[in-house]
């Protein structure tokens, strides 16, 4: 079992910066691969960013080299940390766990980041 809470998203200029944050409870976090996803109005969700649970990370190539993407084992926190945002990066961000090898997957509420002047 485990619940997934994200914060930190709001309205942001362009270019500007902003961090989500996502806070887990529950079971042993440090066992599951972390993903960022978003979804934008009118389209498909789409995976963003991702860290394994031996730390690889992976990013969309329309994210790359702008947001980075961490997390905090001890704490239970994964973080999102987007830079230079265009208004294009405007959707719900969504925490989402998957443990290798178990079927069963958790998804947080959702954060709204909207990048507009």
């Amino acid at each position: 079992q485990l619940q997934l809470v994200e914060s930190g998203g709001g309205l942001v200029q362009p270019g500007g910066s902003l961090r989500l944050s996502c806070a887990a409870s529950g079971s042993i976090f440090s066992v599951y691969d972390m993903n960022w996803y978003r979804q934008a109005p009118g389209k498909q969700r789409e995976l963003v960013a991702s860290i394994t649970s031996s730390g690889t990370t992976n990013y969309a190539d329309s994210v790359k080299g702008r947001f980075t993407i961490s997390r905090d084992n001890g704490n239970y926190m994964v973080y999102l940390q987007m830079n230079s945002l265009k208004p294009e990066d405007t959707a719900v961000y969504y925490c989402h766990a998957r443990r290798d090898g178990v079927r069963r997957d958790y998804w947080g509420q959702g954060t709204q980041v909207t990048v507009s002047s």
